[in-house]
């Protein structure tokens, strides 16, 4: 199946009542353990990579194995740019054939914030590609390497900021946090009503890793469309490599530590789908909200 557009599958998320889950897939083995988890338990998918992970994987290595995994896929998969620091690095991967990509302007005051996501979105529409920004501040970082405060995304503000981008998706600060939490997570399922409430927008729940089985459901019945996933998967990759490692005399093969890797998050993955409640979600057609191919960029 074709690489799809993101507005769509959201779309089809929220007519439908289960949530996309949006992994970030940093290496070959990742992307095709994704994939092979989605296509068994016949699940749209969101691959993604965010801007602070580009160190350890390059866009114009990775954007080649994410796209062609899209294109060869028997489910629907988006392939999206996450928490997008600068313009220069958006255009990049849209130029590279990214579906979606999200401007990160959180940090920002909100008026500040608005105009520079407004950039962003404008940008990504040149593409027929779809645009994601944040309102309020996610606590930590994307690759857990900071503790970063939190501030709670400001259900009056919602409207304003909406109106001033044209963004396609918003991710909303409502006690959770990117990479491992401290504590059990305060998800603020009142806050979260009140903003479904204000916009037709699809809302997007950054740090699903840690988040209780319970309030993944209950996120999803209250609003969010799109859930990321990142630091579960990573979690999950290192425990089965460390035991590939430690747990016989005999060393491990070269291609038995990327066979490992591909599984850990294969099972990573499928857990997730199904907490998501997206499974068997990829062949539902049949209705008014369908999925739409993106368009070729020549």
């Amino acid at each position: 199946m074709p690489l799809v557009n993101m507005t769509s599958m959201l779309a089809h998320a929220d007519y439908h009542g289960y949530g996309v889950g949006a992994f970030n897939t940093l290496s070959i083995e990742a992307v095709r353990g994704a994939i092979r988890a989605a296509e068994e338990l016949r699940s749209p998918i969101i691959l993604q990579l965010a801007q602070v992970q580009l160190d350890i994987a390059p866009l114009n290595y990775m954007a080649p194995v994410m796209l062609q995994a899209a294109q060869n896929a028997t489910v629907p998969v988006v392939v999206h740019f996450d928490h997008g620091e600068d313009m220069d690095h958006i255009k990049q991967a849209l130029d590279l054939g990214f579906s979606s990509v999200m401007y990160d302007g959180a940090s920002y005051p909100m008026l500040e914030n608005m105009h520079l996501s407004k950039i962003a979105v404008d940008l990504a529409h040149t593409y027929d590609a779809t645009c994601e920004a944040e309102l309020g501040r996610v606590g930590g970082s994307e690759d857990g390497s900071k503790d970063l405060a939190m501030l709670l995304t400001d259900v009056q503000e919602v409207k304003t900021f909406i109106a001033g981008t044209g963004v396609d998706a918003l991710a909303i600060a409502i006690g959770n946090a990117h990479g491992a939490y401290k504590e059990s997570p305060n998800i603020q399922f009142q806050r979260l009503r009140e903003i479904n409430r204000m916009t037709e927008v699809p809302l997007v729940l950054h740090g699903g890793s840690g988040i209780s089985e319970e309030d993944f459901r209950k996120s999803v019945k209250g609003g969010i469309q799109k859930i990321n996933v990142a630091t579960a998967l990573q979690q999950d990759i290192v425990a089965e490599v460390h035991k590939l490692c430690h747990g016989s005399f005999k060393k491990p093969s070269y291609s038995k530590m990327y066979t490992v890797i591909e599984e850990a998050v294969f099972r990573a993955v499928k857990r997730h789908i199904t907490l998501f409640m997206s499974d068997g979600k990829a062949g539902v057609n049949e209705d008014k909200i369908a999925y739409c191919d993106v368009k070729s960029n020549g």
